[in-house]
């Protein structure tokens, strides 16, 4: 299997690392870390370094009860960003909902468009067709505003993996591509702490859907009231263990903040399966 991207395909034999980049004063755990473009460009080389196979850059936040902002901020924050590492070489996911966004960024030598409201824009769906690039279509109930107000489930993972399907299927309709599709059960994004194990448990069946899977726990806070940790680094070490478990349950894109540490324990995890 491979995950095939706007201008080439990445193999899906052993576990991709996607380093995040968060141009943004207000995201959940680095939130005004990277301030400055070159700040962010430095620190998606520094994630490179560390074995990162691509970055998804994004300046909205998505924490639970963020604001929107303005498109020409978001342009502002991520088109630098995205056109100096693609001028390096380094391959780009633009992390946007908003289909200008998606549209300059791929002018920009983006390769993939992660949409965490899961493509049901018309607009970012027309976007998808006409570019062709990879996409991921993530699940999240509601808007980030709303997404944490008692969110509920009769059986959360056939309703989240319907959905997948559902979108997946709206795409591939409109003129997309199947290669290019990756999905994401997205953990935290209206979901409780047993919602998230819910999902984690069921990797195998999301990982059977037909689609490669990508698995976004790095520092959630679900694992800071699982574990009563709080700092960066316990969140991390805690992100890696569960980097491994899913890779073992077949994810095949784990998005991270801590490249270095979810690469070793997801290689070590494939190196287990494949003696096995």
């Amino acid at each position: 299997m491979s995950w095939r991207l706007r201008t080439r395909a990445l193999p899906l034999d052993s576990p991709l690392l996607m380093g995040i980049v968060n141009a943004t004063p207000d995201s959940f755990s680095d939130g005004g870390l990277f301030g400055s473009p070159q700040e962010a460009v430095d620190h998606a080389r520094q994630l490179v370094a560390d074995g990162a196979d691509l970055v998804d850059v994004g300046g909205e936040s998505t924490r639970p009860g963020a604001s929107p902002v303005s498109v020409d901020e978001e342009l502002d924050r991520v088109i630098p960003i995205v056109e100096a590492l693609n001028d390096e070489g380094v391959i780009v996911s633009i992390d946007t909902s908003k289909p200008t966004v998606a549209v300059e960024a791929l002018k920009a030598g983006a390769e993939i468009v992660n949409d965490v409201t899961g493509f049901r824009d018309l607009a970012m769906r027309e976007v998808a067709v006409e570019w062709q690039p990879g996409v991921v279509i993530m699940h999240m109930a509601g808007t980030p505003r709303t997404m944490q107000d008692n969110p509920d489930y009769t059986d959360v993972l056939a309703e989240v993996g319907g959905y997948l399907i559902a979108q997946a299927g709206l795409l591939e309709a409109a003129g997309l591509s199947p290669e290019r599709i990756c999905i994401d059960p997205g953990l935290g994004f209206g979901k409780t702490t047993e919602h998230n194990l819910e999902l984690l448990s069921g990797t195998g069946v999301l990982a059977g859907l037909g689609y490669p899977l990508m698995v976004g726990a790095s520092r959630k806070r679900f694992i800071s009231a699982l574990l009563g940790v709080e700092s960066l680094e316990e969140r991390d070490f805690a992100t890696a263990v569960l980097s491994a478990v899913v890779t073992h349950l077949g994810a095949n894109v784990l998005r991270v903040h801590n490249v270095r540490l979810s690469r070793q324990a997801a290689l070590l995890s494939s190196a287990i399966v494949a003696d096995t």
